[in-house]
């Protein structure tokens, strides 16, 4: 098997006397849609906040195209490619999808922006921006305030704004959450667009998302990964259903 794109070694997080991450261990490889899942508490949003480096870790490593970046902050580790959706920029509501997406464009290009200017004179940044929207699923919406999309909608546009980074893996924390059916089948279905042309890790709470998506499916209990598997695997894992899948099936 070939180095892994991701790689965390022995990755742990306490604050005071709770230990939220107990040596993790877990490789992700280039183009892997990998879903960690577990229960409410499990340590899921933590483990990404030390992956993305929005959070320190006591201990352990987290290594990246085969560098260390353990001790980078958030920003140097974008720059690597190395990026979390919603951390990357706020959408700015009044403002349309794609400026948003355009914003994000400038900020990894170095180049000017002038919301007032000729937008011919911005085609280095409209371009690609709107390319971002077409391949998320938003192209037909580019000149839609942003506050006025649906929460789905906005959920896109992040990923659009993730995208514009051109990052190698894109750490994604709970894309589903809050949406409703129709717009949770729009971002499932952007995600499967987005599926091997970048890495995704991916963290999830809605199951049928999860097994129809995932290459791979990491458990994580109590701050502690218990399996990692495919999707099939997991499912018929008679200690994840009990720690898990079994809660959630009652």
């Amino acid at each position: 098997m070939n180095e892994p794109q991701l790689a965390l070694r022995n990755l742990r997080k306490a604050y005071g006397a709770l230990v939220v991450t107990d040596g993790v261990d877990l490789t992700v490889q280039a183009g892997e849609l990998h879903a960690i899942i577990g229960p409410n508490g499990a340590g899921k949003t933590t483990l990404i906040h030390q992956i993305s480096g929005l959070a320190s870790s006591d201990s352990g490593q987290v290594l990246f195209d085969g560098r260390d970046v353990t001790g980078l902050p958030m920003h140097k580790r974008v720059r690597h490619g190395l990026a979390r959706s919603f951390q990357i920029t706020s959408i700015l509501p009044k403002f349309s999808a794609l400026d948003n997406v355009a914003l994000a464009v400038q900020a990894r290009s170095g180049s000017s922006f002038r919301f007032l200017g000729d937008a011919s004179l911005e085609a280095d940044l409209n371009e690609p921006a709107m390319e971002c929207l077409n391949l998320v699923g938003l192209g037909a919406r580019a000149a839609i305030p942003a506050g006025l999309l649906s929460h789905g909608e906005k959920r896109q546009l992040e990923l659009a704004i993730g995208l514009a980074t051109q990052p190698k893996v894109l750490l994604l924390d709970e894309p589903l959450a809050g949406t409703g059916h129709e717009d949770a089948q729009r971002v499932v279905e952007t995600l499967r667009r987005l599926k091997g042309r970048i890495t995704i890790v991916l963290i999830e709470h809605d199951m049928d998302a999860v097994f129809s998506l995932a290459d791979r499916v990491s458990v994580l209990v109590y701050g502690r990964l218990i399996a990692t598997d495919s999707p099939e695997a997991i499912r018929a894992n008679a200690e994840v259903r009990s720690a898990y899948l079994g809660e959630e099936a009652a």
